[in-house]
């Protein structure tokens, strides 16, 4: 039972990549240790090659977004006038592709909360524009970043506006006070979509007062999207949080192949999943870099949950919630531990929007077989038997009239053609 004297558990970024596993374990084995706090990991999961920040565009279009026909979504909506709040390690608005994309005075009233010892956590500019860590650069490109020359990237839903909060220090750290607070000040600053790209490692329920924080933003009709975790390589079922808050939309990461990616952490409470390996995005300073996590399919998520809401405004959270869970692909019917309702569809999701839903249906597009229906037993010739019997009759009788009028005509003929030769005969 968790403890009211413990500490307010550190948020952080987590990592999971070939070549950093082993130092991302190393780094939480320590965290667990001091003081006895929790740590909490956003769910990134980085490429094997450290991402450098000022890097080259990609140049071609991400697979996760080849997997998408952007130009029926975009027909549909493309994010305008929708705001959402990324609570991460800050979004540097020095990459072309998200100058457009930030509202810069969003951060004006945010107060910045203090750490369980009390001290300031730096958030450097006070608009949450700074980023050292390069995550929330990330997590704000794959949501809203605008179309550029020379790279096939762009954001999901490139015309909302992204809102950034920084409630992590440089070494990407956060504590739940400061999450609370961010979430708090997303709500002042009237987010539609909220994105959090973080969860607790040790799947600890963090205090109380982060729940509280999240019920007040659900009741403001705002989506919430949260990142399911990257604890997933050892099999177990555990919940992290927030996303396994009620409410909460927890989106797990797929691979190419809409299976779950094996570090992505399963559970009851997972709603989704969207794709999470090999994901581009932008980064600080300008360019992009590829990175693993289910940080990086909750975004996907938001970015979807922010075209419905520019296409539907009067639709509630819960209802944006269900149509994104509805439309998702899946190959089966019903929940799954691993992949949610199934592998997010943004166009269906855009398409397939006829009236709203409160919750998905399991049977939505399953046909069900209807049992045979047994034949009747009749004792005695039934009216379609004897009509059939009629028919032979009559068909039967035709037949033989025509045969015999047939008959009679050829014996008239042999009978003339003897007797014109009789007739010859007797002149010659």
């Amino acid at each position: 039972m968790r403890q009211e004297s413990r500490p307010a558990p550190p948020f952080s970024y987590a990592s999971y990549a070939r070549g950093r596993l082993a130092r991302v374990a190393a780094g939480t084995a320590a965290a667990l240790v001091l003081g006895g706090a929790v740590t909490v990991t956003p769910a990134a999961a980085a490429s094997p090659d450290e991402c450098v920040f000022g890097n080259k565009k990609y140049e071609g279009r991400p697979w996760s977004l080849q997997r998408v026909l952007l130009d029926e979504l975009w027909s549909q909506s493309k994010g305008r006038g929708v705001r959402v709040a990324v609570i991460d390690t800050g979004v540097d608005i020095r990459n072309e592709q998200l100058r457009d994309a930030v509202d810069v005075s969003s951060g004006a009233n945010y107060l910045p909360a203090k750490d369980d010892k009390g001290r300031p956590v730096d958030r450097g500019k006070a608009n949450g524009t700074t980023d050292t860590v390069g995550h929330g650069t990330k997590v704000a490109g794959i949501i809203a970043a605008r179309p550029a020359k020379g790279t096939g990237f762009v954001g999901l839903a490139p015309e909302a506006t992204v809102i950034p909060i920084k409630q992590n220090d440089a070494e990407g750290r956060g504590t739940t006070k400061t999450l609370v607070r961010a979430i708090d000040h997303a709500v002042a600053e009237k987010a539609h979509v909220i994105n959090i790209s973080q969860d607790t490692a040790n799947a600890v329920e963090p205090d109380e007062s982060l729940k509280r924080a999240i019920d007040r933003a659900l009741r403001q009709k705002i989506v919430v999207v949260a990142s399911a975790g990257n604890d997933g390589l050892g099999g177990d079922d555990k919940k992290t949080y927030p996303a396994s808050y009620e409410g909460v939309l927890a989106v797990a990461a797929s691979d190419r192949n809409n299976e779950r990616a094996p570090f992505s952490q399963s559970g009851d409470f997972v709603g989704v999943a969207a794709p999470g390996v090999d994901i581009v995005s932008t980064v600080p300073l300008g360019g992009h870099c590829s990175d693993n996590g289910t940080s990086f399919s909750a975004p996907y998520v938001a970015g979807v949950a922010a075209l419905i809401r520019a296409k539907h405004p009067d639709w509630t959270g819960p209802e944006i919630v269900a149509q994104i869970e509805q439309t998702a692909e899946r190959s089966f019917a019903g929940h799954d531990q691993r992949v949610g309702w199934g592998v997010v569809d943004p166009v269906r999701a855009l398409t397939d929007d006829d009236r709203p839903i409160e919750s998905p249906d399991p049977r939505e597009g399953l046909s069900e077989a209807e049992a045979p229906t047994a034949a009747e037993l009749h004792l005695g010739e039934t009216p379609q038997e004897r009509s059939e019997r009629y028919a032979t009759y009559s068909l039967g009788a035709t037949a033989v009239l025509a045969a015999l009028i047939a008959g009679t005509a050829v014996v008239v003929r042999d009978a003339r053609r003897r007797t014109a030769r009789s007739k010859g005969s007797a002149l010659e």
